[in-house]
């Protein structure tokens, strides 16, 4: 049944993106986009209850970071969540990630209610991902990128639950958090934010213009006015003049900074066996992929050099199955490939087969400061100082 709305959904995204003609496709679009007025119009609603207090956000006595974007999915977020949490943590404050856990499936009943009574915790308490040291669920429990997150973080507590409220108030009276980082948070509004930091793609800065359902933007552009500080990511170093006037003609406050996803190494899913970067020049691959954008990761890998022989996409946070593993395996060997590549995200997702004939590694991607280097110092000096409120 997942496999259907996997394949459903990566159907629907290829239709919103215009990846799909025909007569029927453009009828479809035609009416997502009448949808999406009726969408604009729940989301203004929404944004005003709460801005007039009809609906109450709640505030748990520690200090909630938002950190999200505007449109859906492929803004790079993780690697920013991960390089905040290991600097503020640096800085001596005990942060929390509250993430929804999307696509994650939580234990049975049953397993639920005995592994609650053995540690003496409340059965509506959130899943605990980590505490800080070892990594206490799977990728299927927790969610990939939470996930990914608990993996790479020593010292930092992740949490999953689709009540991030009650989540906060647990990481801050059971596990000492003082500090919490709300993933993809800036359409959660229940949680009251001390600060909001919003997140825009060089490369498709408000998606394809469209709201949901015919687009991928989650909110207007103009109300990119919440933000308190925005990081434009997947930067090259180019003139930005044009995106600049563009945001600021939506927020003539926030402070903008510019990052770029910079490449570390590759990494063995099982062995994690590393090799440099320049092992991919000339390398023939295969190239497996469940992201937002797999064109983005592609054109990154031939800008290290590799010879992709072979590429295949699934819809984004995509399950795989041994089946699938094997099947692209096999179809790598009749190419000849070397080796098969996917991103650190997928890594989480894929079986861990003891035997293969080809090796799979991952891409490790870090986030580098272009400009605004001072700006993310005091940025970071001011959220390690901020109190509790």
């Amino acid at each position: 049944m997942r496999r259907f709305f996997d394949s459903l959904e990566q159907a629907a995204i290829d239709i919103i993106m215009e990846r799909r003609g025909g007569k029927r496709a453009t009828m479809l679009r035609a009416i997502l986009l009448c949808i999406s007025f009726l969408y604009k119009s729940i989301v203004t609603m929404r944004l005003d209850l709460y801005r007039s207090c009809t609906l109450r956000q709640n505030l748990i006595g520690c200090p909630v970071i938002s950190i999200g974007n505007l449109t859906m999915g492929g803004t790079g977020k993780t690697p920013i969540v991960e390089k905040l949490a290991k600097e503020l943590t640096a800085q001596g404050r005990r942060v929390g990630i509250l993430s929804r856990g999307y696509k994650s499936v939580p234990k049975p009943f049953l397993q639920r209610l005995f592994a609650r009574a053995n540690r003496h915790q409340s059965f509506f308490a959130p899943r605990i991902v980590s505490e800080g040291g070892a990594v206490l669920l799977d990728s299927r429990r927790a969610g990939d990128e939470p996930f990914m997150l608990a993996k790479n973080l020593k010292g930092v507590t992740v949490l999953v639950d689709r009540d991030r409220v009650k989540s906060g108030l647990y990481a801050i009276k059971h596990l000492g958090c003082d500090l919490l980082l709300l993933d993809d948070g800036l359409q959660y509004l229940k949680l009251r934010h001390r600060f909001d930091i919003v997140l825009i793609d060089r490369e498709a800065p408000f998606g394809n213009e469209f709201l949901i359902p015919r687009g991928t933007l989650r909110e207007p552009p103009e109300n990119l006015r919440r933000a308190t500080h925005i990081i434009i990511t997947k930067c090259n170093g180019s003139d930005l003049l044009e995106l600049y006037e563009r945001i600021r003609k939506f927020n003539r406050t926030a402070e903008i900074i510019e990052s770029s996803h910079r490449p570390v190494a590759l990494f063995h899913i099982i062995s994690g066996e590393s090799l440099p970067l320049s092992h991919l020049q000339d390398l023939k691959i295969g190239v497996l992929s469940g992201i937002a954008f797999p064109e983005s990761f592609e054109h990154g890998l031939r800008k290290l050099g590799a010879n992709l022989l072979l590429t295949q996409s699934y819809a984004d946070h995509h399950r795989y199955s041994r089946k699938e593993i094997d099947r692209f395996v096999q179809r790598c060997v009749r190419r000849n490939v070397s080796m098969i590549l996917t991103t650190e995200k997928d890594a989480v997702r894929i079986p861990r087969l003891t035997e293969m004939e080809i090796p799979i590694y991952y891409l490790r991607i870090e986030i580098r400061i272009l400009k605004g280097e001072e700006t993310w110092k005091r940025m970071i000096e001011h959220f390690a100082d901020t109190s509790n409120s």
